[in-house]
């Protein structure tokens, strides 16, 4: 008897309703993908449902077999850590097969799309306000931001990317968050290079709090140098091109071509700062919080050419054997519901923590 199959997408979740009602509806569009298998979806934290929640689902409509993809630009701590530590806790629990497909990550589909919302966003630019040479244009790329350096380093790869695809005169990159520069410090930097025009793009799959803080800030440079025109660029969201990327990260499970690329892991190879981070045991910060502060309802070590047991951390697992770290605290969500954990895992410290561009610069303006 063969397996039915279900899809699960497995995305991080907002407290931002509107972005929530985005990744919804991409997942929505995807049964036409796939007309034949089931699709549901769960969020780690902020929103409902939960992973499981979509999990359970599929096993109701029969599923034996889950190709599951998370929901993710690139690979950095959640879909690296939490989301197949969720994937593999409930496998193990109801004896289901549950397969971890890869990040959208660096592909040309997706570049595709991004250059769309670029060219949409100059040609609105020079219909209401006069043409400017694309020589004479900045363009600048922000991603999210995280402490993981690979994952920060391939926005910078997408950003290079972009400048060859829109023949924009310069490229520069920035986060919206826990890495350096952040928005305004490399907006300010770049108003200075002498520019007619600032294109800012946040390579983003959808809306909320970062898009409006992105935007915000790029209204607040703008009215500080009046000279330059400044052109906010359309995140990605429901872009075809963006949907084939997904749809191609699911069934490329089933062709065996499923591979992180995790030459550049910092939970692999001593990356220079992150040392500490080699071999940590794979797991999830975000069991306890699970859909705590969320809205209505509406492991994996990366692209990994070198390991045969892609998404289940055991490369890591073996590194750390020995290895005991100790989390012992309690959370209290502000509601009197209060959690009190005898576990073991900790945050390891950000080694850029305190660069004068990065995380800690952007407090005085919250």
């Amino acid at each position: 008897m063969s397996d039915k199959i279900g899809v699960m997408i497995c995305g991080h979740g907002s407290r931002s309703q509107a972005a929530v009602d985005q990744f919804a509806d991409v997942v929505r569009q995807m049964p036409a993908l796939f007309p034949d298998w089931p699709v549901e979806y769960g969020y780690l934290e902020f929103s409902n449902p939960v992973i499981r929640d979509g999990l359970d689902r599929l096993r109701e409509q029969g599923c034996t077999r889950i190709l599951a993809v998370p929901g993710m630009l690139f690979a950095a701590m959640h879909a690296k850590n939490d989301i197949p530590s969720v994937l593999n806790t409930y496998g193990a629990k109801h004896g289901i097969k549950i397969e971890y497909g890869r990040e959208l990550g660096i592909d040309f589909k997706m570049i595709d799309a991004a250059a769309a919302r670029i060219d949409d966003a100059i040609a609105g630019a020079d219909a209401a306000n006069g043409a400017v040479a694309r020589s004479d244009t900045c363009l600048v790329v922000i991603g999210r931001g995280s402490s993981d350096p690979d994952a920060n380093s391939n926005v910078s790869k997408v950003a290079r990317l972009l400048m060859d695809r829109t023949g924009v005169g310069w490229c520069e990159v920035g986060y919206s968050g826990v890495t350096f520069p952040l928005v305004e410090p490399c907006l300010e930097h770049v108003a200075k290079l002498g520019y007619k025009r600032i294109v800012v793009f946040p390579y983003f799959l959808f809306t909320g709090i970062l898009i409006d803080r992105i935007y915000g800030f790029t209204d607040m440079v703008a009215d500080a140098h009046p000279k330059i025109e400044f052109v906010k660029a359309g995140y990605l969201n429901d872009h075809p091109k963006v949907l084939a990327t997904f749809a191609e990260r699911v069934t490329e499970i089933l062709d065996g071509d499923n591979a992180m690329d995790c030459s550049m892991c910092k939970y692999r190879q001593q990356v220079l700062g992150f040392e500490a981070e080699v071999g940590l045991p794979q797991e999830s910060h975000h069991h306890h919080v699970e859909g705590q502060g969320a809205s209505a309802p509406g492991s994996n070590v990366g692209d990994c050419d070198l390991c045969d047991d892609f998404c289940t951390g055991a490369c890591r697992l073996a590194m750390a054997d020995g290895h005991h770290h100790h989390h012992d605290h309690g959370h209290d969500h502000g509601d009197g519901h209060h959690h009190h954990h005898h576990h073991d895992h900790h945050h390891p410290v950000y080694p850029q923590a305190e660069h004068p561009l990065g995380p800690n610069s952007v407090r005085k303006l919250m």
